[in-house]
Parts: C-alpha cells; structure tokens; sequence
C-alpha cells in the first residue's frame, strides 16, 4: 500500500491500549494547535517489522498481562537494560530493515514521535540510511521505567513527571534532550465539565446515587470481574460503571451474571471521559493512562494493583502526592468508598487533585511538536 507524505509520525506498538492513546491525545492537540495543517499518522512500528513474535507483539502482550504476569516480569527483568535492549534492536532491525525503512520512506515524515520504548532504536537505526527527520520520545510511564526509554540517539524526550526526569538523567540522558511536560491525556478530558450528577443524568444513570466507575485498562486486565461481584454484595446501594476494555471474555461474563439494576457494563469505549465526568470515584489498576486521566478530571482515585513491573511506580505516586489510595483488598476498598462519601472528606480530596498534574499535558506536547518541525532535520 502507497502511503503519503505526512508532517508527523507517530512510531507506536499496540501493547496495551497506552501508547496509541496517547499518540491519539497528542494528534488531538496538534489539530487544535495548528488548525489541522499538520498532517499525521499513526503506524505500529513492531507490527511493520513482519518478524515473526515481534509483530504479534499486541497478542503477546494480552497473554502475558491478563493470564502469565509472571512471565511477563521475569521479561521485564531480563531486558531491563541498555545494552540488551540495544542487542535485540540490531537483531530485529537487520532482519526487518527492508521493511522498515520501506514504510519510512513511504511516509517521509519531518518528525517521528515515539511513544513506545521499544520502537525508537528501530526508527533511528533507519534514519542513517534513508530521508532524515527529527525523533522525539514521549514517554507513557510515570516512574517505574524500562532502560529501553533512555536512548540517547533521540532527539529530545519528554517525561511526564519529575521522577521520570530524574530517571533518565540518572541512565545518561542529557539535560539538553529532556524535557518536562504533562502527560499526554487526551484534551476532551480536560474540556468536559458537566458536574456528575448532569452527566449522569444525560447518559440515562441515577442522577442522585453516588457512582463509582471500574476499569482495568484496555485490555481488562487484573481482578475486575471478582472485583464487581464483591461490591455490589458489599456496597449494593452504589451505582457502578465496569468498564472491561477489550477482554471480550470478562465483558460476556459480567454480562450474563445476575446484576444490580445500577450496575452498568461496558466493553471498550470511546466515551471514557463521560463516563468519569459521571462517576464519583474511580477505582482502577495502576496503569498511567486511566490514572493521568482520572487526575485531570480531578476525580479521587482509589488503585488496587499494579499489572506488571511498571506499574509499581505508580502507586508511590498515587501516595506520595496525596492523590487518592492503595487498596489492594476488598475490604480496603469498601473502606475507601465510604470514607469518600462524606461530603468533607470528597471536598478535601479534590481541592489536593486541583493542582495534581497538569491538565494539559497533551497541548504542551503538541507545542513541542510544533517548535520541533521549525528546526532543521538531522542528517
């Protein structure tokens, strides 16, 4: 297939729904920004490879997350550095060169936004031989990084916290190619403001009751389903919105057990700002993306595990800034729910979240974006 020249390139993978939310998010940006002059497009980058398991990174990824975790920890570990990273990159570059540097010169981007850390060594190892255009990584974990993110070849980073920042430095970044911005949270969250009870009124919800929204990312992962059943023994008066992402098994379950008549399923969904606008609470796995998003919409947030190495960052996060609780357990969740029912309480919590993170991460990427398409390109 002939693909056209376009302004930017968003070089991703889709493990996990993350990395192309936020491609999506910052895209959004840039149309506002520049009133849809930038032209872009989003390409899976390992899928292009067409190396057998490395293109069905996306499968693999929602085997290891919601059945093997183990597995997928122990990977994390035994990759977790630099120069192994590198090692793999060549491997996978030489066998998919041709392709890789097809679709590059194919798409003739002037800049190359990564926003997958296994990506960029891949689209720089192809820029020395072929059109040259600048790489930005935007990184989509918090704290917790893989050595894979730090990649001095990049052109400038951007990390979403201090402790990313710091991280980076720390693996021999420059403070010349880092850059601090908010996380790239698509901007229809930070644009919906609806109090919860008028969006729960015009999606078809119980205006009045106090509604708590599940999630576990995109690909459902973690203990929802057990999760659901347990409060709505334990909490049976709340309104609940389970959000089950792309685990078609989980969604199919929750559906055709006997629920309460306030308890409302979701598979995947393309309305998730709407439906925090709705909630009160949200409870949700530590993955960044839900979280960023829960906190830009200054809803508390209660995180009950971490899927993956990762995630474990996160949660220190959640605590360390005072943004909402841990709670591994049921019980610790039914306690969060209900000391957040009191009206001071939830008045408190969200006065902290007004000034948590910053609620347009998405635009000031966009306006990085923007200055980097001025500069010359390398060569």
């Amino acid at each position: 297939m002939n693909r056209q020249p376009i302004d930017v390139l968003f070089a991703i993978s889709d493990t996990g729904g993350g990395h192309r939310s936020a491609a999506v998010a910052i895209s959004a940006a840039l149309e506002q920004l520049s009133g849809g002059e930038i032209t872009w497009a989003i390409e899976d980058l390992l899928q292009a490879t067409n190396v057998p398991g490395i293109r069905s990174a996306p499968g693999i990824y929602d085997q290891l997350s919601t059945r093997w975790l183990k597995l997928y920890n122990v990977s994390f570990q035994l990759t977790n550095s630099r120069s192994t990273v590198g090692f793999l990159s060549r491997i996978v570059y030489l066998i998919a060169r041709q392709n890789l540097e097809r679709l590059l010169v194919e798409r003739h981007p002037r800049l190359v936004i990564v926003t997958h850390p296994l990506v960029h060594r891949l689209v720089c190892a192809a820029r020395r031989r072929h059109n040259a255009f600048r790489v930005v990584t935007v990184v989509t974990d918090l704290v917790t990084l893989h050595a894979a993110w730090s990649y001095p070849s990049v052109d400038l980073a951007l990390t979403p916290t201090d402790e990313a920042y710091h991280l980076m430095r720390k693996r021999g970044m420059k403070p010349s190619q880092l850059q601090r911005c908010g996380f790239p949270v698509h901007p229809k969250f930070a644009a919906e403001n609806r109090d919860a009870p008028t969006a729960r009124r015009d999606l078809g919800f119980d205006p009045d009751r106090f509604t708590v929204l599940l999630t576990a990312g995109g690909v459902g992962a973690g203990r929802l389903g057990q999760l659901v059943h347990s409060l709505e023994q334990q909490l049976p008066d709340k309104q609940l919105l389970v959000v089950t992402g792309k685990n078609r098994a989980l969604y199919e379950d929750l559906r055709r057990g006997p629920r309460l008549p306030h308890t409302h399923v979701f598979g995947f969904v393309n309305n998730m700002e709407e439906l925090m606008a709705a909630s009160d609470v949200v409870v949700t796995k530590a993955g960044p993306g839900t979280l960023m998003e829960a906190l830009v919409m200054r809803k508390p947030v209660i995180v009950t595990e971490a899927v993956g190495i990762q995630e474990h960052g996160n949660i220190d996060f959640v605590l360390n800034y005072e943004l909402g609780f841990f709670c591994p357990t049921t019980e610790r969740i039914v306690a969060a729910i209900t000391s957040l029912e009191d009206p001071a309480r939830y008045a408190a919590t969200v006065e902290r979240l007004k000034h948590a993170v910053p609620r347009d991460g998405a635009m000031q990427i966009a306006r990085v974006i923007h200055q980097q398409l001025s500069l010359r390109p390398v060569r």
